[in-house]
Formats: C-alpha cells, structure tokens, sequence
C-alpha cells in the first residue's frame, strides 16, 4: 500500500479503492489508442462504467453524497497510468456534477444511472471565448419562450465537445448584471439548435471542441436549480473538482519520478549509477518533496468538503494551484534526468511534459487560483 494511504485523511476504505483503480488501470490502460481520442474516451467511459469504477462520480444506489477522497484517489491513480483515462473518468464527474448535487429528482433519474454506467458521456460548457476565468462574463443567453428556454452564443475549450450526451450549460438568464444573472441548462447531445464550430487539437490530445447553440431550444424543466442560481452551481461544483485536477497532476507527478528512479538506479554515469551523485540526489530530493507537499494539501482539501464544509473555496485552490505548479517542476526535472530520452515521443515522461501543461490552466488558472487564495485570507484578515 502506498505509503500516504495510511494518512489520517483516510477511511479504511480508501486504500482499498485505490488498489481497485490500480490494479483496473494495469489490466485496462496497457494499449490505448491515442490517435484517435474520440474513439478512445468513448471505450474508456464504456469501460469504466461497466467495471463500476464511474458510481462514484454521482450520488445515488448508496453513494448518498459526493467522497471528493474517492474521487482524487481515482484520478490520481488514472493519471499515473494514463491521462486520457484520467480525462475520461473526470469528465465523467464534472460534466454530470451540476445534476449530481443540484438536479432534481426527475433530473437525476434520466441522467446519473446513464452517466454512471458509461451509456452517456457528459460535458460542462461554462467557458466562452471571452470568458475563461471570468465567469461572471458569460454572454451566452437563455431568454424564455412560453415553456422553453432558447439558448443562443458559443462555448469554447469544451472537454468532451463533440461526443457529449449530456451538456451542463450556463447561460445568462438576466435575472440580475454580472454573476447573479446566471443559470445553469441541461442540453442533450442530439439537440438540433447545439452544433460544433470547431475542433480544437492540443498537445496532450483529448475531445476538445468550440460548440455553437443557435436557438437551441430547451424545456424549462431542463433547468438546473433555480433562475440566477447558475454561478453558484458552477462554483459549488468546481469546488469539488478543482480538487481532483489537483489530483491528477500528483498521478502524473508520481509517475514521473518512479520513471527517473528506475532511471537514476539503472543507468551508469563515471563508473558508478546516476543515483549515486550528489546532484542527482538533490533533484529526487526535491521531487519526491514536491510529491509529498502536494498530496497534503490536496487531500487536506479533499477531506475537508468530505466532512461537511460548505465551501472549500481556498483549500481547493491551493490545491490545485500548489498540485499543478509542482508537478510541472517535477516533470520538468525527470525529462532532464532521463537526458535525450525524456524528450523522444511516446516516451513516458515525455508524454507527462505534453500532459502537465493544460492543468495549470483548466478549471481556473494558477494566477486566479492566487486571486482566490489572496482575496480568501484577506477576507479572514479583515474579520
């Protein structure tokens, strides 16, 4: 059992998750194909729901609420395997989340036993191309007509854009300026008004799309919550999941520095293993540091949401800030301790030096993270 298993974040079944995952991802993830993703994360989420790996990423058949613990176990574990595994597990979570922890019982009937089992593939469209970061910029709007509601405007950097089932949306509804005018849709894959403008290929390929919605018209009971609840449902959501990209950079992390001991111990440099320098002690120094550092504020986080806070606006953006950050510097020292290998393509932390990158942007970057954070303990200060 890995060694931070035993932390007292954990409950007796969480090591036991966590080598469920592990020993699902060794027997799964060997030979996946990543030249076609789409085709890829379709038979991963087929997968993974009919090995009962996704019945965590959703409330409901006694998992009564969301384990944020179970959740960045799973994703830690993923990504040390494979990050388009990963991808697709976590898509999984945060596209249905909304439904998850605020849909209503009719909402949540038609759409988790789905999403949970792998039939349909979820999607969150919160980021436009004018607003990332910037939620309360969101010009995509939901005006009503009769029974309905017709959403117009674009989405961009749509994880799952394209193959989704299922479209967690937020629109401006207008109830209020700024955030308050917000509320969040469920928009089904097959609507005729939601369309892809544009794919988008990144270095670290998964599903990413710009999705268009030209009088996409929905029914009223396709609202989640209530009008102008929107903004709070998406931060209430990646208040669970910004912990789990937190998660999934430390899988990444953990694989890169068992890569370069494997690497320190087998290759010779003067006579002797590179393990046995000094230099080289003072990088595995740092990375297993970094390692460390990173999973306790991630499950600090984790563990926190789990027993019963509100809100884990700042522990989750350190987190995720801290998490990410460090794994970019841990996998930046592996590719240069593994020399000209660590830059061959297909190689092993080559693949985590394209696959790190997009963490420190997705679900809020690492300098609003800082925002966050700064605008949390100057608050507290101020009390």
């Amino acid at each position: 059992m890995p060694s931070h298993l035993a932390w007292p974040f954990f409950e007796d079944r969480h090591p036991a998750w966590a080598e469920k995952v592990d020993a699902w991802a060794r027997d799964n993830l060997a030979h996946v194909d990543h030249h076609d993703t789409d085709a890829a994360c379709r038979d991963l989420v087929k997968r993974l729901g009919r090995d009962g790996l996704l019945k965590v990423t959703a409330p409901g058949e006694g998992n009564e609420k969301m384990d944020v613990r179970t959740l960045a176990l799973a994703r830690e574990t993923l990504a040390s395997h494979d990050g388009l595994a990963d991808f697709a597990f976590a898509m999984q979570g945060l596209g249905a989340g909304p439904v998850s922890l605020f849909g209503n019982e009719a909402q949540r009937a038609e759409w988790l036993s789905r999403t949970r089992a792998g039939d349909a593939i979820a999607a969150f469209a919160l980021s436009e191309p004018a607003s990332g970061s910037d939620v309360a910029n969101i010009a995509t709007t939901a005006r009503r007509d009769g029974s309905d509601y017709v959403l117009d405007g674009e989405k961009t950097w749509i994880s799952n854009g394209g193959i989704a089932d299922l479209y967690t949306v937020f629109a401006r509804t207008g109830e209020a300026p700024g955030s308050r005018g917000l509320t969040a849709f469920i928009v089904s894959g097959d609507n005729p008004g939601l369309s892809v403008a544009e794919r988008i290929p990144v270095i670290a390929p998964h599903p990413l799309a710009r999705i268009r919605f030209s009088n996409c018209r929905v029914p009223a009971s396709a609202m989640i919550g209530k009008p102008g609840e929107g903004f709070k449902i998406a931060m209430a959501t990646l208040d669970v999941f910004r912990t789990t990209v937190g998660a999934a950079a430390l899988g990444f992390a953990r694989r890169a520095l068992a890569e370069t001991l494997k690497r320190a111990s087998k290759r010779e440099l003067f006579g002797a293993p590179m393990s046995e320098l000094q230099m080289v002690q003072g990088h595995l120094a740092d990375m297993a540091l970094e390692v460390d550092a990173a999973a306790l504020l991630i499950y600090r986080a984790a563990w926190t949401k789990d027993m019963g806070a509100a809100r884990v606006t700042r522990e989750a953006a350190m987190a995720k800030l801290y998490a990410t950050e460090a794994a970019q510097r841990v996998i930046d020292s592996a590719v240069q301790l593994h020399g000209g290998v660590g830059v061959v393509s297909g190689h092993p932390v080559e693949t985590l030096y394209r696959e790190i990158r997009a963490l420190r942007i997705y679900e809020g970057a690492s300098d609003v993270q800082k925002i966050v954070i700064a605008r949390s303990v100057l608050s507290d200060a101020a009390r």
